[in-house]
């Protein structure tokens, strides 16, 4: 605006182009004035002229100095009767030619790249993880094992041990491969950095059954957050207790809570629909059906929703862990890779089987219906 003043204030003058643009007269002068150049700093009185300067290079870069810090240099040209400049001069002057840097040995950290994973359908991404369980005595526990489906939410296997061990998360992953049908170049299945998650043994299991791996970054809980919120579900629940008081007593509730968690409980990450009915393809039957409620509920009263028929909570269309900032190319990239590998929800039927009383770790949450794996401890060899 200050411009379009200047011409017109030729014409009319400045006082009445400030009144007409709205412009303060003092803005207008102030905005006008030409700032002046800057005065090149005067050298310091004190400061060495360039043939000291060439003298301290000089000392400084003698032999028996090339370890040494200036500190180091200062003290030991004071000890033999000779002053050159200060400390802080030395250094300044060792920086001026790009001779400071620290030549102590530095951690040489990896860099991680930041995990981007998408599931557009059930069995395409799994995520695992591992999460301690009080015992009855204080530093005891009992390391409860789960791999959840990330698109449907679906706690496809689950087993709990009193230790962590790698061949227990072998056998898990293994059997929950063979319950889900999971055909070779499917499947992502994403953890964090454990030992067990790492551990070569669950590396060539992996890469025998063509399963893709993927690690969090190190001290990034939010690289794993579906696991991370299923296990505050859990321990968030209003039945959950202190402590157990034995193996059994956990395995006993963590029965019970995934099976309400995959049968019953109305998720509202996944438009309050059940893990179990979006992982095995009733989703979309049950929205029609409330859309259907809605719809005759505005219909017999529509002042009530202001002439617009509600909606009910949509069922999302992908699963990200990190969502990239550019998505389009992401997706362009990614369009013949396995976490985008499709198989149809009607295609996968729930494995069948019956609910074993008798050693105590049930398979079958339900009658006819397996919603989870469990893990009989000793048919699994454990390491010591």
């Amino acid at each position: 605006m200050i411009p379009v003043a200047t011409a017109l204030s030729e014409h009319v003058g400045k006082k009445a182009a400030c009144s007409v643009l709205d412009i303060p007269r003092a803005t207008y002068y102030r905005r006008c004035q030409k700032k002046p150049l800057p005065k090149p700093r005067p050298a310091p009185p004190l400061a060495l002229s360039d043939k000291e300067k060439e003298t301290v290079l000089q000392i400084a870069h003698e032999e028996r100095f090339w370890d040494a810090s200036p500190y180091e240099m200062y003290a030991t040209l004071l000890d033999e009767g000779t002053y050159i400049c200060s400390i802080r001069t030395l250094y300044r002057i060792l920086a001026s030619m790009q001779e400071i840097k620290e030549r102590r040995k530095q951690v040489n950290r990896p860099h991680y790249k930041k995990p981007e994973l998408l599931a557009t359908g059930p069995n395409q991404v799994w995520s695992w993880d591992i999460t301690k369980l009080k015992g009855p005595v204080k530093w005891t526990y009992f390391y409860l094992y789960v791999i959840m489906d990330i698109f449907s939410r679906y706690v496809v296997g689950w087993l709990i041990a009193p230790a962590e061990r790698k061949a227990l998360a072998k056998e898990l992953i293994a059997q929950t491969c063979e319950k889900q049908q999971i055909s070779r170049d499917q499947l992502v299945l994403h953890a964090d950095r454990g030992s067990s998650m790492k551990s070569k043994v669950v590396a060539q299991l992996l890469a025998d059954l063509g399963v893709t791996k993927s690690h969090s970054r190190p001290y990034v809980s939010n690289d794993n957050p579906y696991s991370e919120a299923g296990f505050k579900t859990l321990k968030y629940s209003p039945h959950f207790p202190a402590c157990f008081g034995s193996i059994q007593d956990a395995r006993d509730f963590c029965r019970r809570f995934f099976s309400w968690y995959n049968d019953e409980h109305k998720h509202s990450g996944i438009g309050l629909l059940t893990p179990k009915q979006v992982h095995y393809g009733l989703a979309d039957e049950i929205l029609a059906q409330r859309l259907q409620v809605l719809k005759e509920a505005f219909d017999k009263n529509a002042n009530r929703f202001k002439g617009k028929c509600p909606q009910p909570p949509v069922l999302p269309k992908a699963a990200w862990i990190n969502r990239p900032d550019n998505e389009i190319d992401f997706l362009n990239g990614l369009e013949s890779e396995s976490a985008l590998a499709k198989v149809p929800c009607q295609d996968r039927e729930a494995p069948k089987g019956n609910l074993d009383m008798e050693t105590g770790n049930a398979s079958f949450l339900k009658d006819g219906e397996k919603s989870c794996i469990e893990i009989d401890l000793n048919s699994v060899p454990m390491l010591h």
